[in-house]
């Protein structure tokens, strides 16, 4: 296989409310979309996950274009590549880091592979599911009583697990009025995105009382030994999540004891290879793995999909059916959830299984670059 062209798009996307996490609000995605075309004629599109500030990762929508055309799509254009699995190395040497935008085309690579051959994308993976729980992620609210509502709410609509946004000051407190709204099995779990320091133990210990099924990114996420000495003083397992951008990450949190859980965002340890090399470590040592949102389009989502039909993603990850977002997404069909919180595997149609509304793409598109001839 061999890639002719590429297309970056951005386009802009409002979400329904603002999402609210430690480190920043978002109320309008921008979104780095790409078109990649193959020299037999071939079509897959890809997503960049890419935020519009450095609050997540130092990475954003603009330094990931720049990464891309620079250095990236250089690499892989007009290349022959036997496999998808290829082009994480052929990304790696000699680059450092940029792991969203490495991952937006490595994983584009995987989808056109996945269309070439006429089979689903999931199929190429190596997924063993036909459906996936789905779990839905809440932004950090103005109070306890706004924060039940929505969480008992979630639950009502089948979702099968919900992850509460924490920082300080909006933790313990609005954590046990949820418990006690939703009662003791209800399956919760928290999220500081990196808001606490060694100082605060003392609080996160009191997290302990509620039996979540995790607390998520606490600490920094380069601190894998301060992870280490917080998880030895809870029983509640520490899920990393920005800590762990590659397979020797994942391994060192697992020898240092820093973690029970890992969160897999394929965008962000960049790409399919990479995250298939982390769930295959993590299997290995019965570590259980999910896969988390960056409040991706219906084409971001696709990938989503398919990565989490691998066998040890045994949790439910936080991939949202469409509605949760957006008012109309960019692919049709839009991804749905049943009542039962779940969503289908696309297993009928070959690639990412789902047809990308190209006509509101562009009417949506605000800057475009073509790569190649």
């Amino acid at each position: 296989m061999r890639i002719d062209r590429i297309t970056l798009r951005e386009i802009r996307l409002p979400l329904k409310e603002p999402f609210r996490i430690s480190s920043g609000v978002t109320s309008t995605r921008r979104i780095c979309l790409l078109e990649l075309l193959s020299s037999d004629g071939a079509v897959e599109w890809s997503e960049c996950v890419a935020g519009e500030e450095p609050n997540y990762s130092y990475e954003t929508i603009d330094t990931a274009w720049l990464a891309i055309r620079e250095w990236i799509a250089p690499r892989v254009l007009r290349r022959e590549l036997e496999d998808p699995s290829e082009v994480y190395a052929l990304l790696e040497r000699d680059f450092r880091g940029h792991g969203m935008a490495k991952g937006a085309v490595e994983m584009g690579v995987w989808g056109l592979a996945a269309r070439t051959m006429g089979i689903p994308l999931s199929q190429l993976l190596g997924g063993v599911r036909k459906e996936i729980e789905v779990g839905i992620s809440l932004g950090i609210q103005q109070d306890p009583e706004i924060l039940a509502e929505k969480v008992k709410k979630s639950f009502g609509e089948g979702y099968r697990k919900v992850k509460m946004k924490i920082e300080p000051g909006k933790d313990v407190a609005f954590v046990r009025h949820v418990r006690n709204v939703v009662g003791s099995t209800a399956h919760l779990m928290v999220d500081a995105n990196n808001a606490y320091s060694e100082a605060e133990f003392g609080l996160l210990r009191q997290l302990d009382e509620f039996e979540l099924m995790m607390i998520e990114q606490p600490l920094a996420s380069d601190d894998l030994v301060r992870h280490a000495k917080l998880q030895k003083l809870l029983t509640t397992p520490l899920c990393l999540d920005e800590s762990i951008t590659s397979v020797e990450r994942a391994q060192d949190m697992i020898e240092l004891g820093s973690g029970r859980i890992v969160n897999i965002k394929p965008g962000r340890v960049g790409g399919f290879a990479s995250s298939i090399a982390i769930h295959n470590l993590c299997a290995l040592h019965g570590i259980p793995v999910w896969c988390g949102g960056m409040l991706e389009s219906g084409i971001g989502r696709a990938y989503n999909v398919a990565l989490a039909s691998l066998s040890n993603f045994k949790l439910p990850g936080d991939i949202s059916p469409s509605d949760r977002y957006w008012e109309r997404d960019v692919v049709s069909p839009e991804w749905v959830m049943s009542k039962e919180g779940r969503i289908a595997v696309p297993l009928a149609s070959p690639g990412i299984g789902v047809t990308v509304d190209t006509e509101r793409i562009e009417k949506l598109c605000v800057r475009r670059e073509v790569l190649g001839p």
